[in-house]
């Protein structure tokens, strides 16, 4: 992987997990934190650059749809859990 891919990769995860970490909802903040961390690990050894290219794609449309769903659940708060305290 090239090494501005890799920046790039690196650089998606972290806003996927910034904007994770935003939910409202403790059930789908962990869900999201969970889901990115574990297609990040099931796609570390993705050496093809036209897949890795797709992966990323993929990865940014994502976030795009996390992004989306922290602006709904925002305008749709509800209590908070216990676990939440």
């Amino acid at each position: 992987m090239a090494a501005s891919t890799r920046a790039q990769v690196i650089s998606l995860y972290k806003m996927m997990l910034t904007e994770s970490k935003k939910f409202p909802s403790y059930n789908y903040r962990t869900y999201a934190l969970r889901r990115v961390r574990d297609a990040f690990k099931a796609n570390r050894k993705v050496e093809d650059p036209k897949t890795v290219e797709s992966l990323l794609v993929e990865g940014q449309q994502t976030l795009a749809v996390i992004q989306r769903q922290v602006a709904i659940g925002r305008m749709f708060e509800t209590q908070k859990t216990v676990v939440e305290g």
